[in-house]
């Protein structure tokens, strides 16, 4: 069975969009700064699904474009200065960095209340795209009907979703700062044990034959019907791009007949990531006095 995250994120949109009004009638403005170095057009495409997100739900959204890579200093300085800024709810930072960028370091620059994205270590949110992921989880195991209900409250959904899943095995393919490695951290926050795999990992078919739920984030093909049992679950947030097609980390004509839950490419995890990245948004305006 096909699950429509694009449908699911449309719906749980129409919630947040009432969250944010009845939040905006008391907070001036949210505003979401988004910091991108680069021209890549997949990155400003991302940066444009947000920007329309914002628009929709009555969001200020400020996009800092960095055409040039600048030094680590002068970069962070810029973070501290638009976290420092009271009229700044949330701060995200759209990845891959360049190399000499690509360090961990650069989100404790972000004031604990305003890094949404849930990198640091004593954050307060969960990264948006784990959320996509408990989702899924909820949606299969516990709600399976596309309503409001259907988004996550970490702290009165966790204990169902551990329940659940406490005896299935969730093998993660991918271990990238966009991927594998937020779905790692919110998985293991959540005490939903998993197994992680990657290109060096020997034998990655023994441990994918086994398993009840695979998530893949890799970027490339990685699985095949010879990989997998009859009525596993699978959820991909790996892309890549095959002549002018957006595919995933599986065929999906492939394998609907061998998985019993499946998410598409396009339309699978990413709305909801996004919709999640909002989520956290609200929830920082909610903290911030």
């Amino acid at each position: 069975m096909l699950i429509n995250g694009k449908h699911i994120a449309e719906v749980l949109e129409k919630g947040l969009k009432k969250e944010f009004k009845e939040l905006k009638k008391k907070k001036k403005s949210i505003k979401l700064v988004v910091f991108l170095i680069g021209n890549s057009p997949e990155q400003l495409s991302f940066v444009s699904i947000k920007k329309k997100l914002a628009k929709r739900l009555g969001v200020d959204f400020e996009f800092i474009h960095l055409k040039t890579t600048p030094p680590f200093i002068a970069f962070v300085r810029m973070i501290k200065k638009k976290s420092f800024d009271p009229k700044t709810t949330g701060i995200i930072i759209q990845q891959p960095l360049p190399s000499q960028l690509n360090t961990d370091s650069v989100y404790d620059f972000i004031a604990l209340e305003k890094e949404i994205e849930g990198h640091r270590k004593k954050t307060s949110f969960f990264p948006p795209l784990g959320l996509a992921v408990i989702t899924i989880f909820k949606y299969i195991y516990i709600h399976p009907k596309i309503d409001s209900h259907l988004l996550i409250n970490i702290h009165k959904d966790l204990n169902a979703i551990k329940k659940v899943t406490k005896h299935k095995k969730v093998v993660i393919i991918g271990r990238g700062i966009t991927g594998g490695k937020p779905i790692g951290k919110t998985l293991a926050e959540s005490k939903i044990n998993f197994v992680g795999i990657n290109s060096q990992t020997p034998h990655p078919e023994d441990y994918c034959k086994e398993a009840d739920i695979i998530i893949t984030a890799v970027g490339k093909k990685v699985l095949n019907p010879l990989m997998v049992k009859q009525g596993v679950i699978l959820i991909n947030v790996g892309m890549r791009k095959e002549k002018t097609k957006m595919l995933g980390d599986f065929d999906e004509k492939e394998m609907k007949s061998i998985a019993s839950y499946y998410t598409p490419t396009p339309g699978g995890l990413g709305p909801l990531d996004v919709l999640y990245l909002f989520k956290n948004l609200l929830d920082a305006a909610k903290m911030q006095k």
